[in-house]
């Protein structure tokens, strides 16, 4: 297996509080992969160690076999690792078309003035046009985002996230707040991303969880209490007792 994101012996403490407890993880490169675990059970802090919001007590967090972790969260950008969040980090002032085009612009070393580029820059052209027609934004990309329904601002999200090419994709609840209806739709773009793409999925959804991800990761205390497919997660009698209950999944 080629690995995309892992962990060793990762630990987090605040004060007496051990939030992240010697977890070793591993995202295989390609991979649909989901973390869950109830709340409090150490989710966030985890992902903010993985993308450099915080720095691990002690532990090492490796990318594509490279040591990040003590590298700021925008170097870990450009190396490769992006993330959305729970609320959306949006600028709702702007439209989709500007959105992706800023993100575009600026991993093309196209400065900060992406419009401008847009009028003369093909490269430019050619990939904000990309990413609006897979993420299906097309109808939509000269509209304001503050006005747009919220499925189609975390579509937009997701899509920004995309635009940086990354090579790991941490999406923290994408579908929180998004009705149902649009959900699938949602899931299944993020399903039918690049190969080379690798996913983890931080979500309290079950049968989202189960629809998506080939692997889950199961998180309780800070600790991880298993790894492996669906299936397995699914008839797991420990995790069934600590989180899923009784509720079944084919």
């Amino acid at each position: 297996m080629s690995v995309a994101l892992q962990t060793f012996d990762l630990c987090k403490s605040f004060g007496g509080i051990t939030a992240t407890d010697h977890v070793d993880f591993t995202l295989a490169k390609g991979a649909r992969h989901a973390l869950i675990g109830p709340n409090g059970a150490g989710k966030t802090t985890f992902v903010n160690q993985l993308t450099g919001v915080l720095r691990p007590s002690s532990g090492r967090v490796e990318l594509m076999g490279e040591d990040i972790t003590t590298l700021p969260r925008e170097a870990r950008v450009g190396r490769g690792l992006a993330r959305t969040f729970q609320i959306n980090q949006l600028f709702g002032t702007m439209t989709p078309v500007e959105m992706i085009a800023l993100v575009t612009s600026e991993r093309l070393g196209r400065g900060r003035q992406p419009l401008r580029a847009l009028d003369r820059d093909k490269e430019l052209v050619a990939e904000t046009a990309e990413i609006l027609a897979r993420f299906r934004l097309d109808d939509i990309m000269d509209e304001r985002i503050a006005t747009l329904p919220y499925g189609k601002q975390r579509q937009i999200e997701i899509a920004a996230a995309f635009a940086a090419r990354p090579s790991v994709l941490l999406l923290d609840e994408p579908a929180a707040g998004v009705p149902e209806a649009e959900r699938r739709e949602l899931m299944a773009m993020v399903a039918g991303l690049p190969e080379d793409v690798s996913v983890l999925l931080i979500e309290h959804d079950m049968d989202l969880v189960f629809r998506f991800a080939t692997r889950i990761t199961v998180l309780v205390n800070g600790r991880l209490l298993a790894d492996g497919t669906p299936s397995e997660i699914a008839n797991d009698p420990a995790v069934r007792a600590a989180y899923l209950g009784e509720h079944s999944h084919g």
